[in-house]
């Protein structure tokens, strides 16, 4: 029996594809940990996954502030970004829920929750958080953005995704997400490579 000289070697268009896909994991890991690891910028024309703006809160201030005054929901609020800020969701969103207890409706604060939500495996509440945000404020971009990451990334629903983020593109169509590319032109890559 002859041997092919090629055997063990992989074809031309099977590499090819093989590389595609890995660029395209690599893209949309990119994306995604872009998205939430982005830092904070000009909401209007960059939203961003979180509306937390605190830019390294010192979480020892922060925990003797709620003990100084325990009753004031910017204290809790501020509470909740130093845990953000140092990843530890469960204890942020405890942080937050006591601050919508005191001042409810607050979209920025049920922002930051649902993304500590999402942080925390939580997607479903997650949604909840962002579609509270909607309500409260229904021009509020980051709401709209992180709903949809929500529902492409986490829920795979690629058309409810779209949806959200069609609904934020009829507000502002120069919408960015985090690493500077406009919303639209994300999509339709999403789309493309979907196809």
């Amino acid at each position: 029996m002859k041997k092919d000289k090629f055997e063990g070697y992989v074809k031309k268009e099977t590499m090819y594809m093989v590389i595609g896909v890995a660029l395209l994991v690599g893209f949309l890991s990119g994306v995604v940990f872009t998205v939430f690891k982005a830092p904070g910028g000009d909401s209007a024309s960059s939203p961003q996954v979180s509306q937390n703006q605190s830019g390294g809160h010192d979480l020892s201030v922060a925990e003797k502030q709620v003990a100084d005054t325990p009753n004031d929901p910017e204290a809790w609020t501020h509470l909740g970004n130093a845990y953000f800020d140092s990843d530890q969701p469960k204890k942020a969103i405890k942080a937050y829920t006591k601050s919508l207890e005191l001042a409810p409706g607050n979209p920025n604060v049920l922002t930051d929750l649902g993304v500590m939500y999402r942080r925390s495996g939580e997607p479903d509440k997650a949604l909840a958080s962002f579609d509270k945000a909607i309500a409260a404020s229904p021009t509020h971009e980051q709401s709209r953005l992180n709903k949809g990451v929500v529902l492409m990334f986490d829920k795979q629903d690629q058309a409810a995704a779209f949806k959200a983020w069609e609904e934020l593109l009829a507000m502002n169509p120069m919408v960015k997400i985090p690493n500077g590319q406009l919303l639209k032109d994300f999509m339709q890559e999403l789309q493309k490579n979907s196809q």
